[in-house]
């Protein structure tokens, strides 16, 4: 299991794990354990949409636009 004590929300270090919300996510060897300040922190955390993966239309039109945007290089 992998453990982050890095709130992904605030990017503040975990202070009290063991009172500390978290959340374990994935199964096996690809569990992660990841700490929160608060329970608030972990209820975002758990709203917030992601996408569809690596074949995701939407997510392949942002990397096709950063491609071609002249300010971040070519990617490609």
């Amino acid at each position: 299991m992998i453990t982050f004590t890095r709130d992904p929300i605030t990017l503040n270090d975990v202070a009290n794990l063991a009172e500390a919300p978290f959340l374990i996510e994935g199964q096996g060897s690809g569990q992660v354990k990841i700490y929160f300040e608060s329970e608030a922190n972990l209820r975002e955390y758990l709203a917030t949409e992601t996408h569809g993966g690596v074949q995701s239309a939407g997510l392949k039109q942002i990397f096709d636009e950063m491609a071609d945007n002249p300010n971040t290089g070519s990617i490609n």
